[in-house]
């Protein structure tokens, strides 16, 4: 929805929609569509993209929802490396 800025940090001011699920998560699913997009598995439930400088973290099975077999990603943390800026 657009950006707030404070002193010294801006955040991102976003919206979703209520996300009701109609089948339960699969992690290995979401695994297997994180390694397709190339990321890999950091730790537990944590992955990386080295070529994108991408660090998504967070992805277990309440915060993966799948909705008519599309995955829907909430809740999530993600971080920026220094590649990301190359």
């Amino acid at each position: 929805m657009g950006f707030k800025e404070t002193i010294d940090t801006m955040y991102a001011v976003v919206k979703q929609p209520f996300i009701q699920f109609t089948e339960p998560t699969n992690i290995s699913l979401v695994r297997q569509f994180l390694n397709a997009n190339g990321f890999e598995i950091k730790k537990n439930n944590d992955y990386i993209n080295k070529e994108l400088g991408i660090i998504i973290e967070d992805l277990h099975d309440e915060n993966v929802l799948i909705k008519q077999k599309v995955l829907f990603f909430i809740d999530t943390v993600f971080y920026l490396t220094p590649k990301f800026y190359d």
